[in-house]
């Protein structure tokens, strides 16, 4: 799972810094596309039927209306990695790099230290409870 257009919203508002990198996972927002997530791909691949059959298309080059986006105008949907590096990170420069995720039946929790307070944050999925605890600590 991935965390949702208006998580990453605030997750940008706050500070994170988007480079972006081939796989990355992006939204266009205020274009009336806000429920479409877009990749970042060096080749355009599609699935299509072939004589009945599905296939996978590789394709050279594709036309589309919009020629071209600044990726300040995009939003950044980081993946359960890159948000667990991101928090990492975040961490690290406050002094205190520790944290702990559990994941269990009833969802995870992450704990961590941050500013001499003892944190926690809980969630269905991994994504939103590090990208929770990420956004505590840039809005600080």
């Amino acid at each position: 799972m991935m965390i949702d257009l208006e998580t990453a919203r605030q997750l940008k508002t706050a500070g994170l810094d988007w480079r972006p990198e081939i796989l990355d996972y992006f939204g266009i927002p205020d274009r009336h596309m806000d429920e479409r997530i877009f990749v970042i791909s060096d080749m355009l691949v599609t699935v299509e039927l072939l004589q009945g059959l599905q296939i996978v298309s590789f394709q050279g080059a594709s036309e589309w209306a919009l020629d071209y986006l600044v990726t300040t105008d995009a939003i950044w949907i980081p993946r359960e990695d890159q948000l667990r590096k991101a928090l990492e990170a975040a961490l690290l420069e406050s002094g205190r790099p520790e944290f702990r995720m559990r994941g269990g039946l009833a969802g995870y929790q992450c704990d961590l230290v941050f500013n001499e307070q003892t944190l926690s944050f809980q969630g269905d999925d991994a994504s939103q409870v590090y990208a929770q605890a990420l956004l505590h600590i840039l809005s600080d």
